[in-house]
């Protein structure tokens, strides 16, 4: 990631600073069998603790990946879970106010179990399923906080209801 400040010119002339957080487009994932979700967890420095979230992260290296590629690899990493079937529900931007990252949503099913490949910095991932109901109250008692993830679970929901 990189953060900078921009000069800028407000709408009504006058000048100011603007900072932005530069980072990859993420793909994140909501492996779904039935109506259970998994969810990984892990230590989050910023928020100083740890806190479950779909699976979700950008390429190594600032690389551009194709996004669909991305997902798979995400998925397989964090979970060990690969798809039969991925399918893209939406977009989202990350902090538009603060920051230039975006990153796509994918639902994946038909899922097939192996080892995990995590990355060095998520040796202490853990990954469980939780049913939707569960989700929910972790989401209802603050147990859950990931706006990524709260905002994919909506993205979710509107894609099950067409």
């Amino acid at each position: 990631m990189s953060v900078r400040e921009d000069a800028v010119r407000r709408p009504d002339g006058s000048n100011g600073i603007y900072g932005v957080i530069d980072k990859p487009t993420f793909a994140l994932v909501i492996p779904r069998d039935g109506d259970r979700l998994q969810m990984v967890e892990q230590f989050r420095y910023p928020v100083g603790r740890r806190r479950w979230e779909f699976p979700a992260g950008t390429a190594p290296g600032r690389a551009e990946v194709d996004p669909a590629d991305l997902a798979v690899q995400e998925l397989r990493e964090e979970t060990g879970l690969v798809a039969g079937r991925m399918e893209l529900i939406g977009r989202l931007e990350v902090a538009p106010g603060m920051s230039s990252q975006t990153g796509t949503i994918w639902l994946a099913t038909e899922l097939t179990e192996g080892p995990t490949q995590r990355e060095h910095t998520e040796q202490d991932m853990r990954a469980a399923w939780f049913t939707t109901t569960e989700f929910e109250a972790m989401a209802r008692s603050g147990e859950m906080t990931d706006s990524q993830s709260l905002a994919a679970y909506l993205l979710l929901q509107l894609h099950d209801r067409r």
